[in-house]
């Protein structure tokens, strides 16, 4: 793999003009969406197109070792979330269209780099669309079918060895457009901590559930509408599944109730947890 290396399509290299493509492409400025140490996220108009550029400007040796003793993968450059849109594509998973990429250095805690994907559009996270829940409720054979295609995308994520690390509904988007034509079209996106395997290790698989799990208990959902998601999910009858699996789903609740009290300071209530585990 070389340490140095920039992939840029005609339009965006003929758009960022004369000088270095990567130092013009770190140095670009645009409407903030994150800004955390190491790591910037902006959104440019480039040849009349909307773009983000995801900027990583070096972790450093302190933030790598706080990863490794605490038994995580450093995540050091845009590669990871590049290889991870190029993964999803391959099994099916629609998220933000790679354009453009850069890595220098190989120095892992120096290594700079960066990653251009192309604006979706106009899309609503599903953390958005619970909010919206919580005050007008919505169609029952909508929010059936969404939960479907939500189970059907994990299910997918998973089984083919991915767990992206940062499972939660607002990293779910729905195509607004689409929706209009009646068509429930999900984006994955915020794939930098994807990991990536032949097989996912169960207690991969639990975190990431516990999150999504976690973070819909304020959706309004009932009992039946986990149940119909944990069906469709793991491809067994309910019975079955609890047979099976209950002390996996047990640690997966047991998390996202401590991730709950951990934000909000008090514990979700009955109704909220759905009673899916006894």
């Amino acid at each position: 793999m070389a340490c140095n290396q920039v992939q840029l399509p005609g339009e965006i290299s003929r758009a960022l003009g004369a000088g270095e493509a990567f130092d013009r492409v770190m140095s670009l400025e645009g409407e903030v969406f994150r800004d955390v140490p190491g790591r910037k996220t902006v959104r440019v108009q480039l040849a009349g197109q909307p773009y983000f550029i995801k900027q990583h400007f070096g972790v450093g040796w302190g933030e790598i070792f706080k990863n490794l003793l605490a038994f995580k993968v450093p995540v050091v450059s845009a590669r990871t979330e590049k290889q991870a849109i190029e993964k999803l594509g391959e099994i099916g998973i629609a998220t933000t269209p790679l354009a453009g990429f850069g890595s220098r250095g190989c120095n892992p805690a120096r290594r700079q780099s960066f990653l251009i994907t192309r604006d979706l559009g106009e899309i609503v996270s599903l953390e958005t669309l619970a909010e919206q829940w919580g005050k007008t409720p919505p169609d029952a054979v909508f929010k059936r079918h969404l939960l479907l295609e939500v189970a059907a995308l994990a299910a997918r994520l998973h089984d083919n060895g991915l767990n992206h690390r940062d499972f939660y509904i607002c990293h779910i988007c729905l195509d607004l457009p689409r929706l209009r034509q009646g068509d429930i079209h999900l984006y994955l996106i915020d794939l930098h901590r994807v990991g990536i395997r032949e097989t996912i290790r169960p207690r991969d698989r639990m975190k990431d559930m516990a999150a999504l799990y976690f973070s819909a208990m304020d959706a309004g959902l009932t009992q039946r509408d986990y149940l119909r998601f944990l069906r469709r999910y793991r491809g067994k009858p309910i019975r079955q599944l609890m047979q099976d699996e209950r002390e996996f789903w047990r640690q997966v609740q047991a998390r996202a109730i401590k991730l709950y009290i951990k934000l909000h300071k008090v514990a979700p209530s009955l109704r909220q947890l759905g009673g899916i585990i006894a």
